[in-house]
């Protein structure tokens, strides 16, 4: 899924839009996140395509769009950009405070920082969820992507192996439970992976404790109760899990 695509998808009901405000909504998505200072209509024309949706005539939009009163475009050399006002209310609409920005900022950076595929699309679907302030969602997709982080993590390499097959034996007071990949984890829950990752050395007291007091919310996200989670707890739980887990693993 493209970047582009996945922020349609954010929108709730973008793809039933008409085309101007799928046109405008597209417009804010390049100059907020692609940094384009203006678009011309081959551009739209291919961001639409990336989109999933059919895009308007440009040559008629366009033009359309910069003559209305009040504009909604404005026309420069080398092409159209958004009013200031218009691009005012699209940034309080998607973007938020600095906050937000900074943890969507954090979560679009991260795919180049991992190369797994089945962390990629954790990743994407933590995106996703965020974007569309689906925040319980969102809790649930960012441990995902922290616990399976960390448990590739301790089983790739032969010395975290053995770290973490003597913080089980020493957790689990010698039970016959020997690891020899990420699969055999499942055998445990995910409390006690975290604490026998501990014990063998393999993470540090800090990182635990952030560790067991997300998976805390997970379950609080996952199961059916009264806990509301907000703006601020899922900021904290995205950037507690990728700075100290995803990105201090490596």
């Amino acid at each position: 899924m493209s970047e582009i695509e996945d922020f349609a998808n954010s929108v709730p009901g973008f793809y039933k839009k008409n085309g101007v405000d799928q046109l405008l909504l597209l417009a804010w998505f390049v100059e907020a996140r692609r940094q384009k200072s203006c678009f011309d209509g081959a551009y739209m024309r291919q961001c639409f395509r990336e989109s999933g949706a059919e895009a308007p005539d440009m040559s008629v939009y366009l033009p359309r769009l910069a003559a209305k009163k009040p504009p909604q475009l404005i026309s420069e050399k080398g092409g159209y950009r958004l009013t200031a006002s218009l691009r005012r209310d699209f940034d309080k609409r998607f973007n938020g405070d600095a906050t937000i920005r900074a943890i969507t900022q954090t979560l679009a950076a991260l795919p180049a920082q991992v190369p797994n595929i089945d962390e990629r699309i954790f990743l994407n679907e933590t995106l996703s969820c965020y974007r569309a302030g689906a925040f319980r969602a969102a809790t649930v997709m960012a441990w995902n992507l922290a616990y399976d982080h960390l448990t590739k993590w301790a089983v790739s390499s032969p010395d975290r192996l053995d770290a973490l097959n003597d913080g089980i034996k020493r957790k689990m007071q010698g039970k016959a439970i020997v690891v020899k990949g990420q699969e055999d984890l499942i055998a445990l829950n995910e409390r006690t992976v975290v604490d026998c990752c501990q014990v063998g050395g393999l993470i540090d007291k800090n990182q635990t404790e952030i560790l067991q007091e997300k998976l805390k919310r997970r379950n609080a996200a996952a199961h059916p109760s009264k806990v509301v989670i907000g703006q601020h707890q899922i900021d904290d739980t995205i950037s507690d899990l990728v700075t100290n887990v995803v990105l201090a693993l490596r």
